[in-house]
């Protein structure tokens, strides 16, 4: 992959960030489904970008994104079954 490409998904990312973190601050009634889906795929498209950029500390802090993300998901997941 190319560093246009990855920068170009990189972004992406981020913007999926951005645009969850306008919606839990606006939203009157937080879909925890959808809030968490979209950080999970932003921290994907950016560690998608990093495996290109590599930075250390941004890996750690996508992942760990990524993880409190899926958990968030899988309850969210739970939630609406029971």
């Amino acid at each position: 992959m190319n560093g246009t490409l990855a920068d170009a998904i990189g972004i992406c990312g981020s913007v999926l960030f951005i645009g969850a973190f306008a919606y839990a601050n606006r939203a009157p009634v937080l879909n925890k489904l959808m809030f968490n889906t979209v950080n999970l795929v932003g921290a994907v498209l950016l560690l998608i970008s990093l495996s290109v950029h590599f930075n250390l500390a941004a890996v750690v802090l996508e992942g760990a994104w990524a993880v409190i993300a899926l958990v968030g998901l899988i309850s969210a997941i739970r939630e609406r079954r029971a």
